[in-house]
């Protein structure tokens, strides 16, 4: 069973380079068309899935509404697919939040996986509830699903995947509205 990951599409804040994090934002025009090619490159590429599942944020959810009705396939919501929360960092770029927050990003970019934002989660926080979600869409389901989620999602389930260590998370970036596809038989989910 192939797990299908779509980023949302464009928003605002992806245009200015700030972090969304928990922050619902939602899809300017350039992502609802991005979320509406996605959409035909998914028919046209003849992409088989059964259900869609997204995050309930609204640029992800957005983008599950489009795809839901182009292809005539439910969506369910799932609130552990959604982005990681960066706490005090949201509404920053990675400079501002550099400058800002100068000793809590140093400590943070070295050990990243496991260091929480300021009142945010870490990527491992994040992971372990995510994981959880995926562990229910796999043993709900045998034929292929679409997940909308986030780029940190993905890049961390790529990590985890591959056993790629998080400071080398950005070779696994993704831009709005990209496909990622992952087994499901590479999950090994920890309970």
């Amino acid at each position: 069973m192939k797990l299908i990951f779509i980023r949302h599409g464009q928003t605002d804040w992806n245009v200015q380079g700030k972090i969304q994090g928990s922050y619902d934002s939602e899809l300017n025009s350039t992502g609802i068309n991005q979320a509406m090619k996605l959409s035909e490159k998914l028919l046209s590429l003849n992409y088989k899935f059964s259900k869609i599942y997204s995050s309930p944020q609204k640029r992800a959810l957005k983008t599950a509404e489009i795809l839901s009705k182009s292809s005539n396939v439910d969506y369910v919501l799932m609130k552990d697919l959604q982005e990681m929360n960066m706490g005090k960092w949201e509404g920053l770029s990675w400079k501002e939040v550099e400058e800002k927050y100068t000793a809590e990003y140093k400590k943070w970019y070295l050990n990243r996986r496991y260091t929480k934002t300021p009142d945010g989660e870490s990527y491992e926080d994040m992971l372990e509830r995510v994981l959880k979600s995926i562990d229910k869409i796999i043993n709900e389901n045998t034929d292929d699903v679409v997940i909308v989620s986030h780029s940190a999602v993905i890049m961390c389930l790529q990590c985890y995947v591959t056993n790629t260590p998080f400071n080398e998370m950005l070779k696994f970036k993704t831009k709005n509205a990209n496909i990622t596809e992952i087994d499901s038989s590479l999950f090994n989910i920890r309970n």
